[in-house]
């Protein structure tokens, strides 16, 4: 789990970036039973495969994967229920009208602590094609070449 000042990140989607271009990131709340937050805690989440969905003006997220609590009564949470997420009226309206407008996705990037608060970071993504994932592979790859030419010229 890494920190990020008062952020504690509890899991990412690294898929996302990879297979998704982010156009726009959100943070939202997520409603949570007690063994869902103690197994967050722990570490025992995944957003693989996941997305949010807006119905009704409401957003849930979808497919996200959180383990069971070992130590809860009555065999805790199901871990892949799906999930409302907490986000102001208008916010809802905006991510609702861009997905509908433009085609796009909201994936969720991270499940991270707040001030004491689960959060999700969600993405307004449009899905690239192969030749996208292609071309950023190589920026990425150019951009390491360059950082070890600079390192190895400046020793």
């Amino acid at each position: 789990m890494a920190e990020k000042g008062d952020v504690k990140i509890v899991a990412s989607n690294r898929r996302a970036r990879h297979d998704y271009q982010i156009l726009d990131e959100v943070e939202a709340g997520l409603v949570l039973e007690g063994s869902e937050v103690k197994s967050l805690r722990e570490g025992h989440a995944q957003l693989k495969d996941s997305f949010a969905h807006i119905r009704d003006g409401e957003a849930f997220l979808i497919g996200a994967y959180i383990a069971p609590y070992t130590f809860s009564r009555g065999g805790g949470h199901e871990p892949e229920r799906t999930r409302k997420l907490l986000m102001k009226r208008r916010e809802i309206d905006k991510l609702a009208a861009r997905v509908a407008e433009q085609g796009l996705t909201l994936v969720p990037l991270n499940i991270h602590f707040r001030a004491g608060k689960v959060k999700v970071d969600l993405g307004l993504a449009r899905g690239k094609n192969t030749i996208d994932k292609r071309d950023s592979l190589k920026e990425r790859d150019q951009k390491r070449e360059m950082q070890r030419a600079l390192k190895a010229r400046s020793r």
